[in-house]
């Protein structure tokens, strides 16, 4: 299989999954507006804010994975017709430099849910349990995008692997 070929379907596949988390943040979007307009207590109330951070937050994600990766598809072509061995080595050390992160987020998110989870036990406001109940569904969010991304990084790097 041709490695230049795989490396920008890769990119095009990040780029993919960009646009899905864009349309994931509407889902924040539209609950800080139903919670707006149709909220009649407290705690309904509490949640606008929350929301409408959390689908900021999930705009910048997705921005930051597309346009992270829409140069790429320009600069593999570069860096492959320059040295295609370089090339295949500069991509194996980010691939497996992108498995080490991914190590330290599916360990820090879960914690990040448990201290929300903790907010919500013990607070008895209704914005700090928004917040807490956001903040579970925001971290959730994230670990399916990087729950994809990790897979999709580890088929990568396995194919220049067997590529190289």
């Amino acid at each position: 299989m041709d490695i230049l070929k795989m490396s920008i379907d890769w990119a095009k596949a990040e780029m993919f999954s960009a646009k899905i988390i864009l349309l994931l943040s509407l889902l924040f979007f539209l609950a800080a507006f139903g919670f707006w307009q149709l909220g009649k207590t407290a705690m309904a109330k509490a949640f606008v804010l929350p929301m409408l951070i959390a689908g900021i937050l999930v705009v910048v994600v997705s921005a930051g994975l597309y346009f992270a990766n829409k140069p790429r598809i320009e600069q593999f072509e570069i860096a492959f017709k320059t040295d295609p061995k370089a090339f295949v080595q500069k991509e194996i050390a980010r691939t497996a430099k992108s498995q080490n992160d991914f190590i330290i987020v599916f360990k820090v998110l879960p914690i990040i849910i448990i201290v929300a989870a903790l907010l919500i036990m013990f607070s008895n406001a209704p914005l700090w349990r928004a917040v807490g109940i956001t903040t579970i569904a925001f971290m959730t969010i994230l670990m399916f995008i990087d729950s994809n991304t990790e897979t999709r990084n580890a088929a990568y790097q396995q194919r220049l692997l067997t590529e190289k």
